[in-house]
Parts: C-alpha cells; structure tokens; sequence
C-alpha cells in the first residue's frame, strides 16, 4: 500500500524560556538565565515546517501545552484566583514556577512513540504518549499530548490511542526520540527500533554514572506490546552508558535514521556491532549503515553540533536529504564529514541547513522538534486537515505568533499575570485555527 513519512512539528510555545531545567542536556544548563526571544523561536520553527511543505513532503502541526501550568500549581498547593498562584508560587517555590512554564513540548520527538499501521497486528496507526517521567517539567505534558493527539488523529477506524506508561522510574519512557522505524517502503512492513538507557528491573546491568539514563528497556517492551508489534520485527538496542554521560540525553542526539538507512555514532550503541547486526538481519540482509568514526567526529562534536539531532528524509524527488542545525556548519570537522558524505558514495544526497537557534540553545535540534507519522493516503485523509503545513496555514500562524508572542523573555517574567493571559488567548484562537476544540484545563 502506497504511503508516506509525515512529519508533525511542535509550535514554540508563548512561554519559551531558558530556566535550564533539563540536567544532562548540556546546552540547557549552559544557556540557563539566557533572555529568550518566543516569538523568534515560534517563527524559526515555521520556517522549517513550510521549507518541508515545499518540497512536496507532508509536514503537520501540533499545538504547544497551556503554560504557565495553573492546574499543575494548584495539585502543588498553591490556591486562590490564577493570580495569586502565580504569585504564590513565585515568592515560595520559584523553581517550581519555572517548571510548570516551560514551553519544552515543543520538541514533539518527545510527545509519542508511534508505530504505523503496516506494523500491527489490528492495521491501525498506534499512539502512545510518554512519560517522560525523569523530569517534573516534562512528565506534567502527557495528558494535554494526549489531547492534542487524538485532537489530531480522531478517526477510531484508523488510529489507536493509548495512555502513558506509569509515571514511574521503572517505565520511563521519552518517546520518539529514542524510537526510530526502518523499511524499505513506508507501506510495507518494517522493523521498529527502540533504545534505552537502562534496565530498571536488573542492577547488574551497566548504566551511566553523571547523568541519567531516562529511558528503560522496560518501557520500550511495554510500548511494543501495546502496538501489537511481533518480536521478529522488533530490535532493542541500549545507548552507550559513556555518551549519555558525555550530554547524549536521547538516542537522537548519536544516530537518525530513515527508510533503509542508520546515520550514527561509532559510540552509539553498548555492543554496536551485534546491533548492527541484528538490524540487517531483521531488515532482510539490505541495509545501509552509515557510521561516523571517532577520529573525524568526537563525541563532543556530536552534542555541540546536533549532528544526529538532524532530520533523514525521503525526497520526492527520490534523493536523500539531512536537515540539520547551522551549528553544524559551525563546527570544521563536522561541516568537512558532512561535505565527504553527501560527496561521496553514501545514501546521503544533500543537506538541508535551517537557523533554529533560539531551539538548539535550550538543547533541541531538527529531529527534536518532529513526531515522524507513516500513513498510508486513507489516513492521511482520515488526519485532521486543519493542521497540515500549506501556505495559508503558515500565514495564519506567522499572524498569530507576531500577534501573541512576546519578543522578549525572562524568568522574572514568569510569574506576570498578564503573560498567562497572554498564552490562554493565543491558545484559545489556535484550538480555533487547527480545529482541535477544548482541548485545555482552561477551556473545559
């Protein structure tokens, strides 16, 4: 069945900030206190979904959460009108008010893992939200992702949708960005790749030791068995302990992949070759692999540069293209091994490079700030419509941001009344424009 690789963009959220909430996401505490500009933030991110949509790929949109977060505040304690909440919360837990305003749903590899209906047993797309459960700012997403997912894809004859895993260690779960799904035609069956941190439930095995390993292989299972995936058709695979500790938070800050191709890290993957191995082996013995070596890439090139934190796609066209960061064409070393690959004989046909700044500063590159979606035409046409990238969609939008969205941003700024007026309004019009109905606290 003829189908294609959609890619569903989260929109910047009015309250973008750097509060450097994200431990073991370098650029987040190193640019923590930074002044944020929102309203830059939101239009980067519209430019990349529109310079998609122009190339003839399917690019939708999904909404950012309700921030600052008053109904999280109030199961915190904090009590009385919106405003004394937020006043509350400022003069007695700032710390906790930075977290219940971070626009971080804007990285939509986050929001879901997703596994297309060629996979399962019962033919559906199936959705399940993360967790997110190793940090309070995010694990608060998980019901308003729900929302915006179903919202999104409704028709119950085409899409499945589940709830998040128990908000527990045991099942941490951080979606997408540790999930990719390789074939060798979107409408055939292929085989779903899910990576991990650690094993919760076996002690003995390596972890990191500076920073955390967010994601288990226990939720990894969990998620296989909700989307009716059979085992031949399923690859774990555990991140190298020394990179998670080296500011690799997610697998898709060390390796992207797409169609029949891997694009990673010599360092990846704890045991890569056997990994490597099993891959081609599931995938019919074709396979390509493209593997960056540690003498031309580092490790700390890899994280500062969001080398892997790039989009692979399948052009119309037929050809192969890497989205990535400016930062890429920063970094020398980085920049010559992109220039080798796309000159060379690799699957790799051009690269594609997009100023996402004000993302990448709080540790989100191209691959963050997507929920990759395989659907077939009738599912396709079965998505809410309302929120695929065209040109009156992305003039609208760009209306909107420069209508709602402040150009400027701190922390202290957090706890103005006027600024959750300010989101609620934006929020309430966009439900409107992308016909996601009450999908809010503040709107029920």
């Amino acid at each position: 069945m003829n189908a294609i690789e959609a890619n569903f963009d989260g929109l910047v959220g009015p309250t973008h900030n750097y509060a450097g909430l994200s431990f073991g996401n370098v650029a987040s505490q190193n640019n923590q206190a930074q002044i944020a500009n929102p309203q830059k933030a939101a239009l980067q991110g519209l430019t990349k979904m529109k310079a998609l949509a122009d190339m003839g790929l399917v690019q939708g949109v999904l909404a950012p959460q309700e921030r600052p977060d008053i109904h999280t505040l109030r199961k915190l304690g904090f009590s009385g009108s919106d405003e004394n909440v937020l006043m509350q919360a400022a003069k007695q837990a700032p710390q906790i008010l930075a977290t219940c305003c971070s626009a971080s749903s804007m990285w939509t590899a986050n929001a879901a893992t997703i596994s297309p209906s060629a996979d399962t047993a019962d033919s559906k797309i199936h959705f399940t939200p993360a967790n997110l459960s190793n940090k309070f700012h995010r694990s608060i997403e998980h019901e308003i992702t729900g929302n915006i997912l179903k919202a999104t894809f409704s028709d119950a004859s085409h899409f499945a949708h589940h709830e998040a895993l128990p908000s527990v260690d045991h099942f941490g779960d951080e979606g997408a960005a540790n999930h990719t799904r390789f074939c060798h035609a979107y409408g055939e069956r292929g085989v779903e790749f899910f990576v991990y941190g650690k094993e919760a439930f076996n002690l003995n095995q390596i972890a990191p030791k500076k920073y955390p390993a967010r994601h288990t292989l226990e939720a990894s299972q969990a998620v296989a068995r909700l989307h009716q995936l059979e085992d031949s058709h399923v690859v774990y695979a555990q991140q190298h302990p020394d990179v998670i500790d080296a500011g690799v938070f997610h697998n898709d800050v060390i390796a992207v992949g797409n169609s029949d191709i891997l694009f990673c890290h010599q360092q990846a993957f704890l045991n890569q070759q056997a990994v490597k191995a099993e891959l081609t082996q599931k995938m019919g013995g074709k396979f390509n692999i493209i593997e960056a070596p540690t003498e031309l890439v580092s490790v700390q090139d890899a994280v500062s540069s969001y080398l892997f934190n790039s989009q692979l796609l399948s052009l119309p066209n037929g050809k192969t293209a890497l989205v990535i960061p400016q930062e890429c064409e920063n970094n020398p070393r980085v920049w010559d091994y992109l220039q080798s690959l796309v000159n060379g004989d690799s699957p790799i046909d051009q690269t594609l490079v997009f100023d996402l700044k004000q993302s990448m500063s709080n540790g989100g590159g191209p691959a963050c700030l997507r929920l990759r979606v395989v659907m077939n035409d009738a599912e396709i046409a079965a998505a809410n419509q309302a929120t695929l990238m065209n040109d009156n969609l992305y003039g609208t939008l760009n209306k909107w941001v420069i209508a709602h969205y402040r150009d400027r941003l701190t922390e202290a700024d957090l706890a103005d009344p006027q600024l959750l007026n300010e989101s609620r309004s934006a929020l309430d019009e966009l439900t409107k424009i992308l016909k996601l109905g009450s999908i809010y606290p503040f709107q029920q």
